[in-house]
């Protein structure tokens, strides 16, 4: 069991380590340069 728990604690701090650092407006969208295009978080 603490082997499941330690991989779901890696793999929810790797999604969260490769998602992007803000730049988000005051409803949590921005811009995306590279695809020119705009979303929300």
């Amino acid at each position: 069991m603490k082997i499941a728990i330690a991989m779901f604690i890696v793999v929810f701090g790797a999604s969260a380590a490769l998602a992007h650092s803000g730049g988000t407006n005051a409803q949590g969208c921005h811009n995306e340069t590279a695809t020119n295009s705009y979303h929300c978080h």
